[in-house]
């Protein structure tokens, strides 16, 4: 049977529904809304679905990310044209299935004994042989090895000119028939159960039973009916967050425009959530042990709850989908980085938010992430921590997985906790910050790396500050006190000429003076510099001090007067270190290689606070780790069906690769004196050496032609 890429035939009712039947009922149809189908799904899959809004502004920009938004490119699985999709793609395939069922079981029945001796000649696989038996003897002989090569046959006789004849009609392989009906029956089952698990249901009852998705906020139990969804409802899929000791029993329903809220038949206390990780600081298992109380029964059942080990109750799977905070108690200690701010603590949980008032400027200081455990890889230059470091070549083969490997060893190292907080602004605005709570080993020297980014698109960019002998950082924040007081600079300035300047000579100590002022001044933002190229502006730091040079000393003296110019700023701040611990009630200390190092990360630290966006930052002193569960709670009716598409899909594919038809014709002509001329030919679905060696195989048998 040969099939057709044509639809139904209507004959009744008028010419466009006859053509209307037809185009849907036909396998054209189907490939192609299988074809868009699996464009959407890899845009769905390329895509990030249900993301934040502002992520997408900043992927695509304000107008694609609109254009994208009203045809549904970020919830491409649950949009009202996807799900469209899926319902024409399971009438139309049905309607294949309904136009091609009967042909194939008719075709499945039919042993076609009644074709011509003639036709046998057209085949590819013909033989023909003389026998010293009768037609109907031969026949039968021919019949029985047949069978008992597991064919179907079936004998029939017809008279001819030459008297009686036999024709033998056999078949095998009927199996890749099934095989058609199967794949495309799977097709309607996979797209049914689709349909049935997606959003449909959930969309049915936005619109025909007045739900409507939820935007505002405050408590999950002063939500109103119109956006909660009964407990008896169908199929859904949600997200449910339990906080370790506490109860929840209200799924949240993610919409385009808000969300739904699922009220459960039953509630899940979380008792312990256990992580275990890699050394890479990859998580290797989450797992939840949980209590699920029932509302209707009052029963309490316990249950773990691990990834790829979801516990059931009524229905409902409940998996493993994740962890998030749960609300942890952290102590923060501002410390100025950037303005005359004054330290002082502050007390937050994770989630929520404290406002600050710094005269008339007021921020909001939100508190949003903490992370125990962070393992970086510090053995190499091109860590994760160093954002300076670029080495091309390591990069490009590391990516490209040569055989040898000619970088450095990994050094996997756990540096200790983190917090992430977020400073937003009377307008609006927010900088988002990332702290890590213990200084760290880089390039030989212990430093803090305190990070920030304007937009959650771009990398953390670490300002990294040298520790003091103390492992802190108030070293470094005398020394920036000091270079903002114009007092004390101008007694580092006068220290620092009267000791460069041995025999004494006032001339000198006065112009090395001026020189130390010049120098100091520009690297504090006391003195104004010229502007970068491009009209930036140059608030201080060592951007000031070359911004000076390329303005006022010629281009061949630049490299000398830049040398004698960085020795005297080095030369001046570290009598500066020194003034700031006399007035601290400190000991002086001595140049040696921990001093060194603690200087030219201060030179470098001190350089970059001016373009660190806030006055101050904040330091985790202490926190009480408070860990959440998320889980994934689906009811899933649809899951059944699928499971059964998904078994014949794999059964139709086997039946119609593996399986091939065959059908074997052997006429048998009466010769005179109780001898028969055979004709014999083969057909098969596939041409393939193995219907080559099987036809020359039932030759040899069937007609005793010697191969």
């Amino acid at each position: 049977m040969t099939v057709s890429t044509q639809g139904l035939q209507v004959r009744a009712g008028s010419r466009v529904f006859g053509e209307l039947v037809e185009l849907v009922s036909s396998m054209r149809f189907a490939i192609a809304l299988l074809t868009v189908i699996c464009i959407a799904s890899v845009v769905g899959t390329v895509v990030k679905q249900h993301e934040p809004l502002n992520n997408y502004v900043n992927q695509f920009g304000p107008f694609w990310s609109d254009v994208f938004g009203r045809v549904q490119i970020y919830t491409v699985y649950s949009a009202w044209w996807f799900l469209l999709i899926l319902a024409f793609l399971v009438i139309s395939t049905s309607l294949c299935i309904v136009r091609s069922t009967p042909k194939i079981l008719a075709d499945f029945k039919a042993y076609k004994e009644n074709i011509r001796e003639q036709s046998l000649k057209a085949f590819p696989h013909r033989a023909e042989n003389a026998l010293a038996e009768a037609p109907e003897a031969a026949a039968h002989r021919i019949g029985q090895t047949l069978v008992g090569s597991g064919w179907k046959v079936k004998l029939q006789s017809r008279e001819s000119a030459a008297g009686t004849g036999w024709m033998v009609a056999a078949k095998a392989g009927a199996a890749n028939k099934v095989g058609y009906l199967a794949a495309h029956s799977a097709i309607v089952l996979v797209c049914i159960g689709g349909l049935l698990d997606g959003d449909l249901i959930v969309r049915a009852q936005m619109w025909f039973n007045g739900k409507t998705p939820f935007t505002g906020g405050g408590l999950i139990a002063d939500v109103a009916p119109q956006h909660r969804l009964s407990p008896s409802n169908p199929t859904f899929r949600g997200n449910l967050l339990v906080t370790e000791g506490t109860t929840a029993g209200t799924a949240i329903l993610s919409q385009a425009d808000g969300v739904l809220l699922q009220d459960l038949p039953f509630s899940i206390e979380l008792k312990k959530f256990v992580v275990e990780y890699y050394d890479t600081g990859m998580p290797k298992l989450f797992a939840s042990d949980i209590v699920i109380h029932d509302h209707d029964t009052g029963e309490k059942k316990e249950a773990r709850v691990e990834v790829n080990h979801p516990a059931s109750h009524r229905g409902i799977n409940i998996y493993q989908s994740s962890f998030d905070d749960g609300g942890s108690k952290v102590n923060l200690q501002a410390v100025p980085i950037n303005g005359p701010t004054r330290p002082f603590e502050i007390a937050g949980t994770i989630g929520g938010s404290s406002a600050l008032t710094n005269g008339d400027q007021k921020l909001t200081l939100e508190f949003t992430g903490l992370r125990v455990i962070n393992v970086e890889n510090l053995g190499s230059a091109d860590s994760g921590t160093d954002v300076r470091a670029v080495d091309l070549r390591r990069s490009i083969e590391k990516q490209l997985g040569a055989g040898h490997k000619v970088g450095g060893e990994k050094t996997l190292r756990n540096v200790g906790p983190s917090f992430s907080y977020k400073l937003r602004d009377a307008a609006g605005q927010a900088i988002e910050y990332n702290n890590y709570m213990l200084p760290m080993d880089i390039d030989g020297a212990r430093m803090f790396l305190l990070g920030m980014r304007e937009t959650p698109s771009e990398p953390f960019r670490y300002l990294r500050v040298p520790v003091d002998e103390n492992d802190s950082l108030d070293g470094f924040v005398r020394l920036r006190a000091a270079l903002a007081d114009p007092v004390l600079r101008e007694v580092a300035i006068r220290r620092y000429a009267t000791q460069a300047v041995e025999d004494g000579r006032a001339d000198l100590v006065e112009a090395l003076q001026q020189s130390a002022s010049r120098a100091l001044g520009l690297f504090a933002g006391a003195e104004a510099a010229p502007d970068m190229p491009g009209g930036m502006p140059v608030k201080g730091g060592l951007p000031a001090v070359s911004a000076f040079l390329e303005a006022n000393v010629p281009a061949p003296e630049r490299e000398r007067a830049s040398d004698v110019l960085v020795r005297i700023l080095n030369g001046t701040l570290f009598e500066l270190l020194q003034v700031s611990r006399e007035r601290a009630g400190l000991p002086p200390v001595t140049m040696n290689d921990d001093t060194s190092r603690f200087m030219r990360g201060a030179v470098m630290a001190l350089s970059d606070a001016f373009y660190y966006p806030a006055p101050m930052t904040f330091q985790l002193k202490d926190f009480e780790h408070i860990q959440a569960s998320v889980f994934q709670v689906a009811r899933a009716p649809g899951q059944t069906i699928v499971y059964l598409g998904c078994i014949l899909l794999i059964v139709g594919i086997f039946a119609m690769l593996y399986v091939r038809e065959r059908r074997v014709w052997v006429w048998l002509a009466p010769a005179g004196d109780g001898r028969s001329q055979a004709s014999m030919a083969l057909s098969t679905n596939r041409k393939t050496l193995e219907a080559d060696q099987e036809f020359d195989t039932l030759k040899t048998k069937l007609l005793k032609v010697n191969p």
